[in-house]
């Protein structure tokens, strides 16, 4: 069975192709762990430093900081996707650019809403620790009904969010990313509940890479796939939080 998150979902597959001599050499749950801090780490160091460049003035830098990490940073993820075993170098690189990237939103939307960013990266850690909470408890649990329902809404999104950007190229606007209306809150809450919901196949992914004894190299690969599902929780719920404080201005 496959995550809805295309990293995580090449754990198993290389734990049938790899066989660890010793456990000391396969996955583990703390290694994984570690990794993660290290990513989160290198996000928010990348992140501050775009960020108090522009808070200092320097807005000119939004646009060029979006394209360079955007971009940069989804090359570096289709690289990791198709070749898993170059996580310890590409997950790093993704972290970085990533940071990049969410310093330039971020500090893009404090310059109308001010605190509202770090508002987000509280609420994104609070969401994070709720699930993992829930997981552990045994209430959140990937079974095989739970992973169809969060694949299908996963890819629904990822349709929509390509096919209005396509839309877009052609002069196409879609109301939802500029409206704050409470359809496109009602909306703009699902998703995030997605997002929030699909850490549980990453929980559930690392712990059968775990059980496989997969390459210790597969914690950076795992690490990489929950950074890319945290990112795209904080991302979500900045755009909610936004949209909320939108309507009471």
């Amino acid at each position: 069975m496959r995550t809805s998150n295309p990293m995580l979902s090449r754990l198993t597959e290389a734990a049938r192709t790899t066989v660890a001599s010793s456990q000391s050499e396969s996955m583990t749950i703390a290694g994984t762990a570690t990794k993660a801090t290290i990513m989160l780490a290198i996000v928010l160091f990348s992140a501050t430093l775009f960020w108090n460049q522009i808070n200092a003035g320097r807005t000119e830098l939004i646009t060029p900081a979006m394209l360079i990490g955007g971009i940069g940073g989804f090359i570096v993820a289709m690289i990791a996707v198709f070749k898993p075993r170059t996580a310890p170098y590409t997950a790093p690189i993704y972290a970085s650019l990533q940071g990049v990237f969410l310093g330039a939103v971020s500090a893009m939307y404090n310059l109308r809403f001010a605190g509202l960013p770090q508002q987000a990266v509280m609420l994104t850690f609070a969401v994070a620790l709720t699930v993992f909470i829930l997981y552990r408890a045994n209430i959140l649990r990937a079974t095989q009904g739970f992973r169809r329902m969060m694949i299908a809404a996963t890819v629904g999104i990822a349709v929509f969010y390509l096919g209005s950007m396509l839309l877009s190229l052609f002069g196409v606007s879609i109301g939802y990313f500029t409206s704050s209306s409470p359809l496109s809150i009602g909306i703009n809450l699902v998703i995030a509940g997605v997002a929030a919901l699909n850490l549980v196949l990453d929980f559930d992914r690392i712990e059968e890479g775990v059980r496989a004894r997969a390459p210790k190299q597969m914690e950076w690969f795992a690490a990489f796939g929950l950074m890319v599902t945290l990112i795209w929780l904080y991302l979500e719920l900045l755009r909610l939080l936004s949209r909320l404080q939108g309507r009471r201005d």
